[in-house]
């Protein structure tokens, strides 16, 4: 395989279009930058799936990828870091990877009762940064752990808007973290961000305190922009006219969220991938 090309694409993936929340934050921050993102939409969710066959996954996610040209893989998908980040680093690949690690560090220093709910699927509580991280703030704050049920299901369908029936679904994932007085509430799936109005609403409506909510996707599209620096790798595009984005598919075709807020000026064009370029 060839080096990457500083003006090759950043690419991302994820099990569907959760890791658009990470896309967006990078869209925002690096505007030169071209992107791939590649939504494995053949195999949602990816939660509760067992390790040997994310890492397969993964690495076709990868490899997909890399015919594209990307200099750079994001993945944008707290259960498919903790289950092949580390792989996926020894494998030989031409590019670095980013990976995605619950914001449980800056919820543990920040909180004021103490208590911090960390809502994940099963395969996030399972990887190696969330056991490290999760030990090694446990003398500041109590650590409770949600596996939250339907949400990523909810955001897959396009349900992100606050209604009735979503809202039921986040209350009955977050109002027990609120009633054992979490303060802090730790976003652990890149699906979740997507249901914020709804969870933000919740929380002004449940709380006996103020909560805060913690979304590390702002922070990983900073470590996108520290290693595309360090390597060597930013683009040299200075036409804005020139930046493409490009959604693929595995699956069904899907369409951006709601509230994605990247501009209408953002060039999107979509992909369904063949069979045989997919993970099988």
């Amino acid at each position: 395989m060839t080096s990457p090309n500083a003006n090759g694409p950043i690419g991302f993936f994820d099990s569907g279009v959760g890791g658009l929340s990470v896309w967006r934050e990078a869209v925002k921050l690096l505007p030169s930058e071209s992107t791939v993102y590649l939504a494995d939409r053949a195999h949602c969710p990816y939660g509760p799936r067992p390790r040997e066959e994310l890492e397969r996954f993964c690495r076709a996610n990868t490899e997909i990828l890399l015919r594209r040209g990307c200099k750079l893989v994001v993945v944008a998908c707290n259960t498919a870091t903790a289950a092949a980040i580390d792989a996926l680093r020894s494998s030989g690949y031409p590019v670095g990877f980013v990976g995605m690690e619950p914001a449980v560090k800056p919820a543990a220093l920040a909180s004021k009762t103490g208590v911090v709910g960390v809502l994940a699927t099963a395969g996030t509580f399972k990887g190696r940064l969330y056991r490290e991280t999760s030990r090694r703030f446990a003398d500041r704050a109590r650590i409770l752990v949600r596996e939250v049920k339907g949400w990523v299901e909810a955001v897959e369908r396009g349900d992100v808007r606050p209604t009735p029936e979503v809202r039921r679904l986040v209350r009955r994932e977050i109002q027990p973290l609120l009633d054992e007085d979490a303060d802090s509430l730790v976003l652990g799936c890149t699906h979740f961000p997507f249901l914020r109005q709804a969870i933000d609403l919740e929380i002004s409506e449940s709380a006996r305190r103020e909560v805060r909510v913690y979304d590390p996707a702002p922070a990983v599209a900073r470590q996108i922009k520290a290693v595309l620096e360090r390597d060597g790798l930013v683009s040299g595009n200075a036409d804005p006219g020139a930046v493409r984005h490009f959604m693929l598919s595995t699956g069904e075709a899907f369409a951006l969220p709601d509230g994605l807020g990247i501009g209408t000026d953002c060039q999107v064009g979509f992909e369904t991938l063949v069979a045989n370029e997919g993970g099988d």
